[in-house]
């Protein structure tokens, strides 16, 4: 490998003496990196279903005819 500059100022040409100075200061090399698994995040079922209520009674106020006016509701 070609003489390369790690962050302590030092040129490395062994990629194990270079990988081994990045660990020692905590960095990443890019391309190496393993990324953890990503997961969905669900919601309880308890918001899911407050949500559905919440939603079906405005739909019912507004088949009623309720209506929100500058004023206040209707």
């Amino acid at each position: 490998m070609d003489p390369v500059e790690q962050v302590d100022g030092r040129f490395y040409t062994s990629k194990s003496a270079f990988r081994a100075v990045g660990r020692a200061h905590g960095l990443t090399e890019v391309g190496t990196e393993k990324f953890k698994p990503k997961t969905r995040a669900t919601e309880a079922k308890a918001v899911k279903a407050a949500r559905k209520q919440s939603l079906d009674r405005a739909v019912a106020r507004f088949r009623r005819g309720e209506r929100i006016t500058p004023g206040g509701l209707s």
